[in-house]
């Protein structure tokens, strides 16, 4: 049984900083994409990053380029998101998320994925 658990999320002033984690469990996850994803109120779920397991390449919406970094830790089964200068425009649920099959063209779309963690809220006040 694949769990994906996020955690890290929280209030912070425009400008400040957070890591979010999300810890996987129950599979190998060499293969996989690992992707955040966020959700504001009122709003659908869009993508934000994504990180290839193995290899490392990564993914980024151009809303985030620049200012947030996903990384992982194979030790850990651990992928990160850095979220630096944040905005209140980033203020979302986030969730994590994995890919079995992935495929370039399509890791930004949430369809793909097969599996989610229960989301950790991220508020960004002005």
């Amino acid at each position: 049984q694949v769990q994906l658990v996020e955690s890290g999320g929280g209030l912070v002033q425009a400008g400040g900083s957070l890591r979010l984690s999300c810890a996987a469990s129950g599979r190998t996850f060499s293969s996989y994409v690992m992707g955040w994803f966020r959700q504001a109120p009122g709003k659908e779920r869009e993508f934000v990053a994504a990180i290839r397991w193995t290899g490392g390449f990564t993914y980024y919406s151009d809303s985030v380029k620049g200012r947030f970094t996903i990384s992982r830790d194979n030790a850990k089964n651990t992928v990160y998101l850095q979220m630096n200068s944040l905005k209140p425009e980033d203020t979302a649920a986030y969730y994590c998320a994995a890919d079995r099959s992935p495929v370039s063209s399509v890791v930004r779309d949430q369809r793909y994925y097969d599996y989610w963690g229960q989301g950790t809220q991220v508020t960004v006040s002005s």
